[in-house]
Order: C-alpha cells, then structure tokens, then sequence
C-alpha cells in the first residue's frame, strides 16, 4: 500500500495537474484576501482574522479536488491498467485508501503556504498576535476533513467511468450539492419541523460549526462517516467489475 500511496504522489508532481492545483489555489485566495477589493480583503476590511480564507477555500477547492481525483481510476479503466492493479497483492479497500491518502497530502501541501496569510495577520494586528487562533486551528481543521469528504466523492465518481471529463462534472455536482444543497432545501422551508435535521444533512453545517473553532464530536462523526461512505461505494463499486 505504501508503494501506491508513494507512486500516486510521484504521479501527481509528474504531471502538471499537482502544481496548477497548488498554484490556482493559492493565486485564487491570495487574490480575494490581499488584492481584490471585496469583503474578504483583509486590508481593507481592518480586522486580524482570515475567515475570508476559510469561506473562500471550499469553494475553489468544489472544483479544484475533482480536478485531482479525475485520473484516480478513470484513467486507469481508460488506459487499460485497472485490471493490473486489481490483480496487485493489495485488497481493493487497501487500492482505495493509497489514492485518497495521495490527494489528501496534496490537499495538505496546497494548505501550508497558507500559513503565512496567518502570520501575516498575526503581524498585522493591533497589538500584535491579536487573532483568534482558536478559530484559525478549527477552521484548517474543518477544511481538512471537507477536503477529504470532496476527495472520497472525487475517488467514487472516478471508480464510475473511463471518462475524466465525465467523472469530473459528476463530483462537482454531487459534492456541490451534499455542501450547499440541504441548505437550500432548508430554507424553502417545506419540512417543517425536519428541516434542521435536513440542514444538518450538509456539509456546509458542520463546517460553519468546526470554524467557529469548536470541535464537537458530532461534527468529526459526520464527516468520518461521509468520507467512509464514500470510500466504501469506491471499493463496491472496483468490485462490481468482479462480479
């Protein structure tokens, strides 16, 4: 498993893709944080905090992580090298978790540069280090675990066809509407006393929750089991050409 996971990184980096994600991520944010003119700029808005950065970032990345988990095993089912992985010494769930472990480091290599936003703020405030550092850690930490449920959508749709394009728009759409779908449908208010529980449904819930800098369990429950949920229809669905 550790030989995939290395060889899917040194896939990423082989390739353009992994740089046009890092660099398109960090152009992107750094834009709408210190350049462009909007609520999100930092220096123009005058408080010590980047929740520009954490209402920005998952957005980008709705399309950015699908980008990367297109090839995951579209390609592979294109190129004809699906059947030699499936006949490796490695169980299909073992396949699965080398690929998502791949993408998530590159979600973390793509996360650190964004650091600096943070001693920049850090500087920047009046006294200096006047910044909730409580809600920046819970805010990555809620980036990351969005990222990874993005990733394990991006890893299923990909299971689904040999075409990237294909796989690509199909993660977009699903993981669009699993972050700001049951938020619309909550505020048609047509459930009554069951829209909370169908807010609850979306992952944009819980994110807001995590960045307020509280890390309930409940919030970590959900996204584990949507990431496993995921995974899980990944590893069916490799199967299924079993079958």
């Amino acid at each position: 498993m550790i030989a995939l996971l290395k060889k899917e990184i040194a896939n990423f980096f082989a390739s353009i893709i992994g740089y046009i994600v890092i660099i398109v991520f960090l152009l992107i944010t750094g834009l709408f944080l210190w350049v462009f003119p909007v609520e999100f700029n930092i220096l123009d808005f005058g408080f010590a905090q980047m929740d520009g950065l954490f209402v920005i970032a998952p957005f980008v990345f709705l399309f950015l992580i699908p980008a990367i988990t297109m090839r995951s095993f579209a390609d592979e089912k294109r190129s004809g090298t699906i059947e030699m992985l499936l006949t490796k010494p490695l169980s299909d769930i073992k396949i699965v978790m080398a690929k998502f472990w791949a993408a998530f480091i590159l979600l973390i290599i793509s996360l650190l540069p964004t650091l600096t936003y943070y001693f920049s703020v850090y500087q920047l405030g009046y006294p200096a280090g006047n910044v909730d550092t409580g809600g920046v850690i819970g805010s990555y930490i809620g980036l990351l675990f969005l990222g990874g449920a993005f990733i394990a959508i991006g890893l299923f749709t990909s299971s689904l066809t040999s075409n990237q394009i294909v796989s690509f728009i199909m993660a977009v759409f699903i993981s669009g509407f699993i972050f700001t779908g049951f938020d619309f449908i909550y505020n048609l208010g047509f459930f009554g006393d069951f829209d909370l529980m169908i807010k609850s449904l979306g992952i944009n819930d819980h994110y807001a929750s995590i960045s307020r800098g509280v890390v309930d369990t409940r919030d970590l429950i959900y996204f584990v089991s949507v990431i496993s949920l995921f995974l899980l229809l990944t590893k069916l669905s490799l199967q299924s050409r079993k079958w």
